[in-house]
């Protein structure tokens, strides 16, 4: 079972109750977007924050490890008319051809890197894909979040899709391992079945802040959700910023 493979075709529609208007407008407030700034965006998924910064007067592009994620991206990417570059990256290995004022990495992209040794190689990345003086900003499910979602078990039914969702976690390596299933209608009225699982990290603010110093970051802040304010133990959504020294 693989991630964000055929799950692609049905992620907008199962996510159309997210506000990315609002989390693009939060993200551009974090990296004080400017007309023609150039922003990564990683772990890009189909493109929904990239394109709103787009649209926004970042020049932008978006790396993402699901191929498929990529496609779809970049099919969005025609139709909003909205000029982006879209690759196939892992983000523990992220590289631009040109270095950035801004990197974003939105929606639990964070929470992937299983262990700190890929939190320390991803954040490596980053510094060294930014300009002097660029920002890095990205936000995970707080570790309380995942821990609550323990043994839980989600679904929902709708006329083309149905979905079940359970979850598993481990103390030991701190990982919440959701296993999901789907029933995807077809052209022809009969059902395909499909099977993934997600395997995320309930990383702690300190180890993150401690990870981006280690990288060289400065002014590394942890953010409670959408808001300036420090988070807290029990935030649900906790935003990150850290800033690339001028010299």
């Amino acid at each position: 079972m693989t991630a964000y493979g055929a799950f692609a075709a049905l992620y907008d529609r199962l996510m159309d109750d997210v506000d990315y208007e609002a989390w693009a407008r939060h993200y551009a407030a974090l990296i004080h977007l400017a007309p023609n700034m150039r922003v990564a965006d990683m772990a890009c998924g189909t493109g929904e924050i990239a394109l709103r910064l787009g649209k926004m007067g970042a020049r932008v592009t978006g790396v993402d490890l699901a191929p498929e994620m990529i496609a779809r991206a970049q099919e969005k990417a025609r139709a909003w008319g909205v000029p982006a570059a879209f690759a196939v990256q892992d983000m523990r290995d992220f590289a631009l051809p040109r270095r950035a004022e801004a990197v974003v990495c939105a929606c639990d992209g964070v929470n992937y890197l299983r262990t700190l040794s890929d939190v320390d190689r991803c954040f490596a990345a980053v510094f060294a894909a930014l300009r002097p003086g660029g920002v890095f900003a990205f936000d995970i499910s707080g570790p309380a979040k995942l821990r609550r979602m323990a043994g839980q078990m989600y679904g929902e039914d709708r006329e083309d899709v149905t979905y079940l969702w359970m979850n598993e976690w481990s103390e030991e390596a701190r990982t919440l391992r959701m296993s999901l299933t789907f029933f995807a209608r077809e052209a022809d009225g009969r059902y395909r079945r499909f099977d993934e699982e997600h395997v995320q990290r309930a990383h702690e603010v300190g180890e993150l802040l401690a990870a981006l110093a280690r990288a060289g970051f400065a002014q590394g802040r942890a953010l409670s959700g959408m808001t300036m304010e420090p988070a807290g133990a029990q935030d649900e959504r906790i935003h990150f910023t850290a800033r690339r020294p001028e010299a």
